[in-house]
């Protein structure tokens, strides 16, 4: 099975480039929010503990994050890829993914990182507040916190992250199918 991360601040298009990709690459798309707002929906003992950090645009400690990735490279091994949107955040959690993904004989084939100016970032997540049903989208504080959280955690990550795998880097700005186009070329 081939992982491919996609990586970007908050509102960069992440999940939009998801959404194309695995439909092109005939990959399972696992969405990190998603799947943390599942395991909350469905009151696990692993959604217990992250709605007590997600309400407040927290980020889950890294060791809850390792077990939910384990759990879901488990439960994807039989598909032909799986890419990874919302995870690692963190220096921590990167060599968390390289040594689950080593244990498990997988493999990360690419790590694609959208760039977007902060300025940018900032109108698109006004705009997806006046459209999501998401409570945690409504907040102008939680858009900014989010943003800290990416700059000051995952931003150092990624770049930590170039030393232990190649790390593609496209402009996010542009027409979508602009940027999709540019990330399926590398692909």
């Amino acid at each position: 099975m081939e992982i491919l991360v996609i990586m970007g601040p908050p509102y960069s298009g992440k999940g939009t480039q998801c959404e194309i990709l695995k439909e092109e690459l005939k990959f399972k798309h696992i969405s990190t929010g998603d799947r943390c707002r599942l395991e909350k929906q469905n009151k696990t003992e692993i959604g217990k503990i992250m709605s007590q950090y997600e309400e407040k645009g927290d980020l889950v400690p890294d060791s809850i994050m390792k077990d939910l990735f384990s759990k879901i490279l488990d439960e994807n091994s039989s598909a032909k890829g799986i890419i990874l949107d919302g995870y690692p955040r963190t220096e921590p959690q990167v060599n968390d993914l390289m040594e689950l993904v080593a244990s498990k004989n997988m493999e990360i084939g690419k790590v694609i990182n959208i760039e977007v100016p902060k300025d940018e970032l900032l109108k698109r997540a006004q705009k997806r507040a006046e459209t999501s049903n998401r409570k945690d989208d409504k907040d102008v504080e939680i858009h900014l916190k989010r943003i800290k959280v990416f700059e000051t955690l995952t931003r150092p990550a990624i770049e930590y992250m170039k030393s232990k795998i190649k790390v593609l880097t496209f402009d996010g700005l542009g027409a979508i199918d602009e940027i999709t186009e540019r990330i399926k070329n590398s692909l």
